[in-house]
C-alpha cells in the first residue's frame, strides 16, 4: 500500500502527460448525473471550466473532509492565477446525498462545489469509468452509514479528459502548483 501511494505521488509530481494529455493509469469516461439543483451534468464541464473531481459523500467523516477543503483551496488558489476551477463530487451514497440535501452540505465547501447523484445504474457507470471502488462499512450512531471509498482527486480538462490525479495527503500550495502545471499545458 506505501509503494502504491508513493508511485501515485510520483505520477502527480510529475511533468504534465505526454502529447495526448492522458493521466496513463486513469480511464475516466462519460457519465450523466443531476446536481444538487436538479440539472443534467455530465463529464464536459457546461461553462468550459477543469475540473476536480472527487468520489465521497457530503457528511462524510474521513477523507472527504480532508478532499473537499483541498480541493475549495486549490479551486481559489488556481482563480487566483487566473484559470477556471470546478470542484465536483460524485456521491456513493445516493440516499442521503440527493439533489434536495446536497445544496448546504456542498457549498459549506465551496460555493461553486457540485455534488452529483443519480440513479444506481447512471452512477455505477460513473465508478467503473474512474475505477471507483465503494462499500459500506458500518453505521456510526453520529454520522450515520459509513462507506470505504476511493480517495483520489481527478484533475480533468473542461471535456472531462483525466490529466492526473491528486492524493488529498497534499497540501493546497503543492496541489496547487501541480494543477496550475496541468492546466498551463493545457493553455
Amino acid at each position: 500500500m506505501i509503494l502504491l501511494r508513493a508511485g501515485l505521488l510520483a505520477l502527480a509530481l510529475a511533468a504534465p502527460a505526454a502529447a495526448e494529455g492522458l493521466f496513463p493509469l486513469v480511464k475516466g469516461g462519460p457519465y450523466s448525473l443531476t446536481d444538487q439543483h436538479g440539472q443534467t451534468r455530465t463529464q464536459a464541464d457546461p461553462d468550459g471550466h477543469a475540473q476536480l473531481l472527487f468520489f465521497g459523500y457530503a457528511n462524510c467523516p474521513g477523507i472527504c473532509s480532508a478532499a473537499m477543503p483541498l480541493m475549495a483551496d486549490v479551486v481559489d488558489a488556481v482563480g487566483a492565477a487566473g484559470h477556471s476551477l470546478r470542484p465536483v463530487m460524485i456521491t456513493v451514497d445516493p440516499a442521503r446525498d440527493t439533489v434536495e440535501t446536497m445544496a448546504p452540505a456542498m457549498t459549506t465547501f465551496h460555493r461553486d462545489f457540485i455534488g452529483l447523484t443519480g440513479p444506481q445504474t447512471a452512477l455505477d457507470s460513473a465508478y467503473a469509468a474512474f475505477n471507483v471502488d465503494h462499500q459500506w462499512v458500518y453505521d456510526d450512531p453520529e454520522y450515520g452509514p459509513v462507506y470505504s471509498h476511493g480517495s483520489l482527486i481527478y484533475l480533468m480538462d473542461a471535456q472531462g479528459t483525466v490529466l492526473t490525479v491528486l492524493p488529498p495527503v497534499l497540501d493546497a500550495a503543492r496541489a496547487t502548483q501541480i494543477t496550475l502545471k496541468y492546466l498551463g499545458a493545457q493553455g
